[in-house]
Parts: structure tokens; sequence; C-alpha cells
């Protein structure tokens, strides 16, 4: 019998490997929570990243040697959420991974940690891979997202003493309160079994026989409890978010039962804007410590990780940032005295003052590197991105250690 060649032997090899990794199950990793998660991070701040060390070696992952945003080959996303009060999503993005699936309404221009996210994950796991995107806006957990086994939003006395002294109108308040109640939630499920029915609709290249694994789930969400002063009215003292921890708790066991995956890894984004000094300071240190607790119950051990933001801040960003605000401020009062300057005068005058006020490397890296405000992350890519690695790493890592 004629032996066939080496180089023949070693591409059949080759074909019937990759045959057999397409042939497995698609992994399926679930995004969800507010704005944050929707992501503000602007493409126009990629080039901020090339001059730190530290983030350098993503940029040039983020993108293709001919500088556009990198394509994924092996991860397909399907996206939804909405801009503004509105219930319903603004539409679905679906498609192969790539920059521009952050928060609607900005023509494709914006991500969230999904992007770095996706793309850690195809170089490292080397497989089919469906991302579900769900987030929303300005949504709390005590409310939007508040998870079914949590029941009935709990009014304090706390609250119903400041709507009585506001003089509101409690009876529609709270029959307004008993409609947004878990809104959201129903809206993430909802969304993810529409998505695993049909699979194929978001990635083309899916074969039912291959079936899907509901590999990970990760939750970036927090602004919107952390101002709550009126559902948190100990937000200052130590154990005054232990309510977000008691929801999150509800959250992940709802989830998990819904989704029908009682051992799905869950990694969850801990709150870092302002970063690591900010996280000294009541209240971000208390919302902080109830972020991380939920790790700590006997149930979660190991299968439940934090994963802080913070560590990526970028003080010196911020520091620029607010002296160009303090900047707008004071000119801002100046135009509006009178008489007031043309706009000619105005231009001018802006130019002037931050020439005075700022280096032209210091202009250079606000404008390459700040797209949004503070609680957005400054809508930095430079932050955002490795925020979105960091969460794929903590999910590999989770999904691949045994559970007791």
């Amino acid at each position: 019998m004629a032996r066939l060649p080496i180089a023949v032997l070693v591409a059949l090899l080759l074909t019937s490997a990759s045959r057999l990794a397409e042939g497995k199950p698609i992994k399926v990793f679930i995004l969800a929570g507010q704005s944050n998660m929707q992501g503000h991070a602007s493409i126009s701040t990629f080039d901020s990243l090339a001059d730190d060390p530290k983030t350098a070696p993503l940029l040039k992952v983020m993108r293709t040697p001919d500088g556009k945003p990198r394509v994924c080959e092996k991860v397909w996303i399907s996206s939804v959420g909405c801009l503004g009060d509105a219930y319903s999503d603004l539409g679905e993005q679906v498609g192969k991974l790539t920059a521009g699936y952050g928060a609607f309404g900005f023509e494709g221009e914006r991500i969230g940690p999904e992007f770095t996210f996706g793309l850690h994950l195809e170089r490292t796991l080397g497989e089919p891979v469906l991302i579900i995107k769900t987030s929303w806006g300005g949504r709390s957990l005590h409310t939007d997202f508040r998870p079914p086994s949590a029941g009935a939003y709990a009014w304090s006395d706390y609250e119903l003493a400041q709507c009585k002294q506001r003089g509101d109108d409690l009876e529609k308040i709270k029959a307004d309160k008993i409609k947004e109640t878990g809104v959201f939630y129903r809206h993430m499920v909802e969304h993810v079994r529409k998505v695993l029915k049909d699979i194929k609709r978001v990635a083309p290249d899916y074969d039912e026989k291959q079936g899907y694994e509901l590999a990970g789930f990760v939750w970036f969400q927090g602004f919107n409890d952390l101002v709550s002063g009126w559902t948190y009215d100990q937000q200052m003292k130590p154990g005054g978010y232990d309510l977000y921890t008691e929801l999150l708790a509800h959250f992940i066991r709802d989830v998990r039962k819904d989704l029908s995956a009682p051992k799905l890894p869950f990694v969850i984004g801990v709150m870092g804007i302002g970063g690591e000094k900010e996280g000294q300071n009541a209240p971000q240190k208390h919302f902080r410590d109830a972020q991380v607790a939920v790790t700590r119950l006997p149930e979660f051990k190991g299968n439940v990780v934090a994963v802080p933001t913070a560590p990526y801040w970028d003080d010196e960003l911020e520091a620029l940032d607010q002296r160009m605000e303090q900047l707008n401020d004071q000119l801002h009062r100046e135009f509006n005295q009178d008489p007031k300057p043309s706009k000619a005068a105005q231009d001018e005058a802006r130019k002037a003052a931050i020439a005075a006020k700022f280096t032209p490397a210091e202009v250079k890296r606000l404008r390459e590197g700040v797209s949004n405000g503070g609680y957005h992350y400054l809508g930095a890519a430079k932050i955002m991105a490795p925020i979105g690695k960091a969460f794929a790493e903590a999910i590999v890592k989770v999904g691949t250690e045994k559970q007791p």
C-alpha cells in the first residue's frame, strides 16, 4: 500500500483538527449592565493606547496592520440597548465582532468591554464564540434590573418621609414603581432566549448539530445604585449598600435558574470610576465593598468573581480633563457677561486661554484620550479596552477551574 507524503498527512491532520474545533458547541457569553457596559469610548481614542507601554501591545490586537479595527472571524455578537427613558430597545446590532458595538445612537463608532473581551476569547479559546450583550443606560439593580426572587421594591421609612416632605403623590409613585420594577431584567432574559432559539440568525456559520454552551456572564453595572441616596440612605457608612449585595445574589441565582444554567460562571465588574484614590472614600468605597461581598457567599465561592476596574483608571488623563472643564466653566461665565463677545472673539479667546493653560502635548492627550464624562470612564479606550480584556481573562479562568 502506497504511503502518503508527510506534507499531505500533516495537511489532513490539520484539516481534521480544524473540523473538530468547528464542530464544538459554540460558547455563549452574556454581557449585561448599564451605560458602561454599553460603552462610550470613541474609536477616535484608540491612538492613546500607543503611548503607554502597558497598553500599546493591546492596541496591536485591536487593530490590523493597516490601522483598521480588527474583525473577529470566530466571534459573533448580538447587542441590544436604548437611549433615554424608553423601555424598548432601539434595535439590534448583529454580526462578527469588531469595533462599533458600543452605545447606541453614535453611528457605530464606540466600544464597550465587548470588543477586547471578544478579541481575547478568540485568541485564547480558538473556538466559535457568541456574545449576547444586553445593556441599557441609567438603569438600577434596585428597580430596573430587580430580579424576581427579590420581590417587590421595598419602600423604606426614609424614602416615604422624603416623598411626603416633597409633596409627592405617593399612590402614583408607588404605582409607577410597580410598573418599572424588573422591566430590564425581563428584557435581558427574553433577548438571551430569543438569540439562543435561533443562533444562526446572528452567526450564519452556526450548525445546530454543534449545539451551544452557556460559558459565562459578565455584570457591569452600578452607577445608578451608587448615587441613589434615597434607596441607600446609609451610603456614607460601612454596610450602607448591603441591600445591593442581597439584590446581586438574587440576580445571580435567578439568571442561572431562568437560563437553566445552575453553574454559569459569573464575573462582577467592580465600580472603578475615579480610580484607586476614589475607592478610599465614601460612598464609592462602601459600594465597591458591596459588589465584592457577593463573591464571599459560600454558594458563590469559586464560581462568582469580582474584577476591579479601578486599576485601569488614568489619573493623569482625569486631571487634564478636570483642568479643561474648569477652564471651560471660567470662559462660559466670561462670555455670558454683557456685552457678550462675538463668536469669532470667543473662539480667539478660547484658543489663547488653552494655549496659556495647556502644553501642545497635553492638548493632544486630551483630544486623543477623552470622548465622554468621568462617569463613563472618560470615554477613554485606554481605560475601557483593558477592562474588557480583564473580564475575558477572569471568565476563562472561572470556567476552566474545577468547582467544589
